[in-house]
């Protein structure tokens, strides 16, 4: 298996993959191999293929595959390219998984947002954007102490901000700039309380994350 597999490295090397990459091989079904890069989603030898990963993407379709992934499929967002080969007759499919955060690494970041309050279109200066909601099939921002409503996805936004936004929802991102303070509330979880006075859950899944980024 490991000949097989040098033998098809040849096939992705065709790609640019960055030494912080995980590499993953997966053969009818099952992955046979793993190894960790910067983004180690824990891939056991023998694990099954789970259902909307890059992998069984690659089986389905034939083809290669490259998108963001959700953290809901194997725990921790990734970026994602698969690759489908053939080892010893067997269908096989070749992943490389990248942090979530490899398109925009060599974008700038957004220097503004252009949001609309009541039936008119602003550009607002990033820095002056207290935090961005998710809520109602729409996606709202704040910024001196007026609610606009922008045409980006949470999602697509999170990798285009500066640094100094953090996410701490799945509905919120937040500027750690305008965080006044973060304290706890009955269930033990963390509560943002921003300049403005909004009070913002902090999902368990990124509690540790951010303890990790300011340093508490």
């Amino acid at each position: 298996m490991e000949t097989a597999f040098i033998e098809q490295m040849g096939f992705i090397m065709g790609d640019w993959i960055p030494k912080d990459a995980s590499i993953a091989v997966a053969v009818g079904g099952r992955y046979v191999y793993f190894k960790a890069g910067a983004h180690d989603l824990q891939i056991l030898k023998g694990e099954k293929v789970q259902e909307g990963s890059i992998a069984e993407l690659a089986y389905k379709e034939g083809e290669r595959v490259e998108k963001l992934v959700e953290e809901s499929v194997l725990g921790s967002a990734y970026y994602g390219i698969g690759y489908p080969v053939d080892i010893k007759g067997q269908s096989a499919v070749i992943v490389v998984i990248l942090p979530q955060d490899f398109l925009i690494r060599s974008k700038q970041p957004l220097r503004f947002l252009t949001g609309k309050l009541e039936d008119n279109w602003r550009p607002v200066k990033i820095d002056q954007v207290s935090h961005i909601e998710s809520s109602q099939k729409k996606t709202w921002f704040y910024a001196d102490e007026e609610t606009y409503c922008a045409i980006h996805t949470l999602k697509n936004l999170r990798y285009q901000l500066p640094d100094y936004f953090l996410p701490v929802h799945r509905s919120y991102i937040v500027n750690i700039n305008y965080i006044e303070e973060i304290a706890r509330d009955v269930s033990s979880n963390y509560v943002l309380t921003m300049k403005d006075g909004s009070l913002l859950p902090v999902s368990q899944n990124y509690a540790a994350s951010i303890r990790e980024r300011l340093g508490f």
